[in-house]
């Protein structure tokens, strides 16, 4: 049935491999967030420019994933991640000799690209040799890779030399690695015909799930506008409101968010969709409330401990969203309703973020998170509430 298939048997297992890898994109897609603040001044450029620099990526990454998100399913696993990992390759080069602005979104669309298809192809390898396992690893090691990367990248700047090139070099050889790895590791998948009408982008959500995801869409929206604020502004955002310019004080409070998630996913990845949606909502409100009271103080414990109940949220509300409309889905439905669920996402993790360059050129880091925070609470809440209102009804109509 498959052409030019090699059991995975015949080589050992791959899932640490692909896991570190999976990680290390990620990470790699968070090593300029602590450099924002230094390319702002380096190159004279707006935080609108800035924002702009992170959301392109965002829109790279979704193309990619529109466009050769099932491509591994004809090529096979290894030679799709190999691709990858030379875009990324290319994307790390593009960032070492980066002289201005442009040089950053050339280098952010090929990085986009390249983990777009890296997340999809390394994520299906992943189910490939254990579906629970893989499912939890595909959750956690995205948000542990951002995690180290961020506070990496902050340590890097602040301790080593080169603060503008040298976690990408480190990077390069760590991608040329496992590029010539790869090989080593056994096939997952398979091949099939089919290619080039796999590269047309489809996008369908099954009609027993269109309600549910329009329910829970207020609260995705709402979780991945905050992830994008974090990972484009946050940085600034502490050195505007403590004074504290330390590369490493803004890389931690981003880290936090990152780990938290992470912990929150591994902790509650057995509790209902309901019952994250709750926990998330609530962490998410007080975590956002305690961080605004550390901005407002120029605290940066507070901070610290707001972001950590912020992260736990958003770890929690990103598992019960998926929680929600993915058992609704026929097997065959599932990776068309993903695409549709991860436009969403990096539409609110990229758009909103560029507003919030202009808000905060215009009215100051202060307000503009003033403004995020009220925005992203209100409209999580009233998602909760929709939610609950139409559980309640539907025990109603059965009673």
């Amino acid at each position: 049935m498959f052409g030019g298939h090699e059991s995975i048997e015949t080589k050992p297992n791959p899932i640490r491999f692909h896991a570190v890898t999976l990680a290390t994109f990620f990470g790699a897609s968070a090593a300029p967030t602590p450099l924002y603040r230094i390319y702002q001044e380096y190159f004279a450029v707006s935080p609108v420019l800035i924002t702009v620099i992170f959301a392109v990526y965002a829109f790279a990454l979704l193309c990619a994933l529109l466009v050769a998100g099932s491509i591994s399913d004809h090529l096979g696993r290894r030679p799709v991640i190999f691709a990858a990992l030379i875009l990324e390759i290319v994307a790390m080069g593009l960032f070492v000799v980066a002289s201005g602005p442009s040089w950053l979104i050339a280098a952010r669309i090929v990085q986009g690209l390249a983990t777009g298809i890296a997340g999809a192809s390394i994520g299906a390898a992943l189910v490939d040799v254990d579906r629970a396992k893989g499912q939890l690893v595909n959750s956690i090691a995205p948000l542990s890779g951002m995690a180290v990367g961020a506070i990496g990248t902050s340590a890097l700047i602040q301790y080593g030399p080169f603060p503008l090139h040298l976690v990408y070099a480190i990077l390069l050889v760590a991608f040329i690695v496992q590029a010539a790895a790869i090989w080593a590791t056994g096939e997952t998948g398979g091949t099939r015909p089919g290619v080039w009408g796999s590269l047309k982008p489809r996008v369908a959500i099954p009609p027993q799930v269109r309600r549910s995801l329009s329910l829970v869409t207020p609260i995705n929206i709402a979780n991945w506008t905050l992830g994008g604020f974090y990972l484009s502004l946050v940085p600034s955002l502490v050195v505007s409101t403590t004074g504290n310019h330390a590369p490493l004080t803004g890389g931690s409070v981003v880290t936090a968010l990152m780990v938290a998630g992470a912990t929150a996913v591994y902790l509650r990845r057995s509790k209902s969709a309901m019952a994250n949606l709750g926990f998330g909502t609530l962490a998410t409100t007080l975590g956002i409330l305690t961080v605004v009271a550390g901005v407002h103080l120029g605290s940066v414990p507070l901070l610290l401990a707001g972001t950590v109940l912020t992260g736990a949220g958003f770890g929690t509300n990103f598992l019960g969203s998926i929680g929600t409309i993915m058992p609704l889905a026929k097997a065959d439905e599932r990776a068309e309703l993903l695409s549709a669920f991860y436009i969403q996402s990096y539409l609110a993790f990229s758009l909103p973020a560029i507003v919030a360059g202009f808000l905060a050129k215009s009215l100051g880091y202060q307000l503009t998170t003033d403004i995020y925070a009220t925005a992203i609470i209100l409209v999580t809440v009233a998602g909760l509430f929709g939610l609950r209102a139409e559980r309640a009804k539907a025990v109603r109509l059965a009673a």
